[in-house]
């Protein structure tokens, strides 16, 4: 049986990079709906019925337990998909609880889609956790559209982050929360930007960290030999150059994890 990951494109390979490190035993099926992609400009009404498809493919393909490594689409439809379907659904959340609990009584800065800043399931969090009113708040819609062109270190995705961060004083922050998993390709060109004193954090540890333990609790570790299935929108991939794309990404989101 496998663990499937979906996301919108291909933002949630960072999910399923910390997924094959942790969990290196595990065959994988990963979902990126590159027919969709972007969902944080689509309707509610939109993503609940994109992801419902896509788990519902993902669940006929022989998954075990399904990650919404999409943190618009978790903010949306994880009640909903829990609901309706009979398996461990683990969803993202941004980190603004790590950030809360390491910097404390300093402020965050959130960034994530339109639809995730927008959307309750955020906003809930935020006021459990964050009782000083430390949070801020910041869309990047052009960063997931930026991440799926393969554009991640240009004068051009440089430029858009100067000018969407220019209103906030950056020497009073401590922190800055990746709220989507396509956020995780820029980490270099943030680390460009912002003080250093800035940390950046985000969300895919904890939430392998929780995919683990449920398959634990379940019973449901196993150990193959590992491999992944790439899925577009419920096509299989196949095509050497799309595999080889795929690869890429994987390979810049390595070079990743080791800035904070």
């Amino acid at each position: 049986m496998k663990i499937a990951i979906f996301d919108s494109g291909l933002g949630g390979l960072s999910v399923l990079n910390e997924a094959l490190k942790k969990l290196p035993n595990e065959q994988f099926l990963y979902y990126a709906d590159k027919d969709n992609v972007p969902y944080g400009l689509k309707s509610n009404e939109e993503i609940l019925k994109f992801t419902t498809k896509a788990v519902k493919f993902m669940q006929e393909q022989g998954a075990k337990a399904i990650v919404i490594a999409c943190n618009t689409a978790t903010s949306v439809a994880i009640k909903e998909l829990r609901s309706n379907f009979n398996l461990p659904i683990i969803g993202m959340e941004p980190a603004v609880k790590k950030a809360v609990d390491t910097c404390k009584k300093a402020r965050t800065l959130v960034i994530a889609t339109p639809v995730t800043v927008k959307g309750n399931k955020l906003k809930e969090l935020i006021a459990r956790v964050d009782s000083d009113h430390l949070i801020d708040l910041v869309a990047l819609a052009k960063l997931v559209e930026f991440a799926e062109n393969e554009e991640f270190n240009s004068p051009r995705v440089k430029e858009y982050l100067q000018s969407e961060l220019l209103e906030f004083d950056l020497s009073l922050y401590s922190s800055l929360v990746l709220g989507c998993t396509h956020f995780n390709y820029f980490k270099d060109s943030l680390r460009e930007i912002l003080p250093s004193h800035i940390r950046l954090l985000d969300g895919n540890e904890g939430t392998v960290n929780k995919l683990k333990f449920e398959l634990e609790r379940l019973n449901l570790l196993e150990r193959s030999p590992a491999n992944v299935e790439y899925f577009y929108s419920g096509r299989a991939v196949k095509e050497s150059a799309e595999l080889d794309k795929i690869n890429r990404y994987l390979d810049r989101l390595d070079k990743m994890l080791f800035i904070e």
